[in-house]
């Protein structure tokens, strides 16, 4: 039997149908696991200090200044480091994800709504007085809908003393990305990662574009070394395919339209998303009971427990077809 909390963290040698954590269901490409095997070999050696190859490229693909990047093992781990520094008063767009409420020193929030399909018009966020750090997770979790960026130049603005923080874990799956701003904008922070489109999460490989006087200040801060060899290897040659990513990005986005359709037949309803995991309401039924019965067939789904939207809501992350198919009849035995 596994610890609940080990399956959410990731599960370990867990390998039964896991919708936890928005994984890619598609492993790396093989330009990535044979980049990674070639690296190993090599690795009593340490990497190029802070990544210089896979900073440089991230550069070049993203048109931004180098100075403007920091490189780290994983995003999860930058944003904690970011909360720490800048998160003394954070504002959230509510529901998002659950790291955050749960690292944020105080936070106040903006609830998306059901009845609005959870979208949202940036040009209405009000940000309280003596907010040191806001939040915008675009795409958002856990809902995979996205945000109109256009506001955001405004925002930044109307708030110079607020850092603005836009998380674009998924941004290579659908959106419009602001790390163009990043340059212009001392106040504007964003942080991306390789776990999702790329498939590289066990990898653990994320980055942030910020002003270059914060990355500067978290070069310093962190290893000089925060990637394996294989892991830098991995993601260089990963960013040397992207079309080929874009093929699978289409093809997970299809698989998950399939897999929510089929959840409205069983009568649950199911939210737009734009990226491969989606909110469904089971309402009646109590998602964390259904989340408890299908755990017993290595079935591991996401209950939102958010009182305020209600007892039945559920975050669902497409697998491969026959795996949606597995779900779908445990599923339908309990409705």
């Amino acid at each position: 039997m596994h610890d609940p909390s080990t399956i959410e963290k990731g599960g370990g040698t867990f390998q039964g149908i896991k919708l936890l954590l928005c994984e890619n269901p598609l492993p790396p490409i093989e330009a990535a696991i044979d980049a990674a095997v070639d690296e190993v070999p090599r690795s009593n050696y340490y990497t190029e200090p802070l990544s210089k190859p896979l900073r440089t490229l991230l550069a070049e693909k993203l048109d931004v200044p180098e100075e403007n990047l920091h490189v780290n093992a994983g995003s999860e781990l930058i944003l904690r480091q970011l909360f720490d520094r800048f998160g003394k008063h954070v504002h959230l767009l509510t529901p998002t994800y659950p790291l955050f409420p749960e690292i944020a020193e105080r936070y106040t929030e903006t609830r998306l709504r059901p009845e609005d399909d959870f979208r949202y018009d940036l040009g209405r966020l009000e940000v309280p007085d003596g907010t040191t750090l806001a939040v915008i997770v675009n795409p958002n979790n856990p809902n995979g809908g996205t945000f109109d960026m256009a506001r955001l130049p405004a925002l930044l603005e109307g708030h110079p003393d607020t850092r603005f923080l836009v998380d674009e874990a998924f941004i290579d799956v659908a959106g419009e990305s602001v790390v163009d701003l990043v340059p212009r904008h001392r106040n504007l922070l964003v942080t991306r990662t390789l776990s999702k489109a790329h498939s590289l999460a066990g990898f653990r490989v994320g980055y942030g574009v910020f002003p270059k006087s914060v990355a500067a200040e978290f070069d310093r801060r962190n290893d000089a070394y925060p990637l394996t060899r294989p892991s830098q290897a991995a993601a260089v040659a990963t960013l040397r395919h992207e079309e080929t990513i874009r093929d699978r990005i289409d093809r997970l986005r299809a698989w998950r339209e399939e897999f929510a359709t089929e959840i409205e037949a069983l009568g649950a309803r199911t939210f737009p998303s734009e990226t491969y995991f989606f909110l469904a309401d089971f309402a009646p039924h109590d998602a964390s009971e259904i989340a408890s019965e299908i755990r017993e067939r290595d079935i591991y789904v996401k209950p939102l427990d958010d009182a305020r939207l209600g007892s039945g809501f559920m975050r669902l992350t497409t697998a491969r077809p026959a795996e949606n198919r597995q779900v779908l009849s445990a599923l339908e035995e309990l409705l």
